[in-house]
């Protein structure tokens, strides 16, 4: 027969996977440049307005901010008081080795030299874009042959990864 305590005791080893995805956090700590969720799209806020509370209401806040991955803009508006979720955002930067089938394959230089290659190229033809930005710029720099690495920077964030940045560095 178990005992009441082997009865309460709770395996906490396993969570739902989408838990470590985001942080709550008060509508009103966060600022320009800061990440928030929008309708399950990570997104970096591009501008926040307060409005003075009313009679019987509250202060309001009216995020403005584009998808990490998309560049869409979205609007959102909360009580200041509210809690909502910030998405973890992951920054990690890669030495190019090569690039093959639409991915690129990268060293990771911190995590004892990993190969990863899973993230896609970006695509070039969403003209104006950030994502159209890097691709372009990749290119340019990819194809030069040169006494330089490349860089990538690439942000993670809700299971999804993009390049967000691409730059030559000395060989050394």
């Amino acid at each position: 027969m178990a005992t009441p305590r082997e009865e309460t005791d709770h395996d906490f080893s396993s969570t739902n996977a989408e838990a470590s995805f985001t942080n709550p956090t008060q509508a009103s700590q966060l600022a320009k440049g800061d990440f928030i969720l929008i309708k399950n799209h990570p997104c970096k806020i591009i501008s926040k307005s307060t409005s003075k509370p009313g009679k019987h209401g509250h202060a309001k806040i009216n995020f403005e901010a584009l998808c990490l991955f998309t560049a869409k803009k979205y609007t959102d508006l909360h009580p200041a008081h509210a809690t909502v979720e910030a998405p973890i955002v992951l920054r990690r930067e890669y030495l190019l080795l090569d690039i093959e089938g639409g991915y690129l394959s990268m060293w990771d230089q911190t995590a004892g030299g990993a190969l990863k290659d899973d993230v896609r190229v970006p695509k070039t033809d969403e003209s104006g874009t950030r994502m159209a930005e890097m691709g372009e710029l990749l290119g340019r720099v990819w194809g030069k042959e040169g006494e330089k690495d490349i860089m990538v920077t690439v942000l993670s964030a809700m299971g999804m990864e993009v390049v967000d940045g691409v730059k030559e560095v000395e060989r050394g």
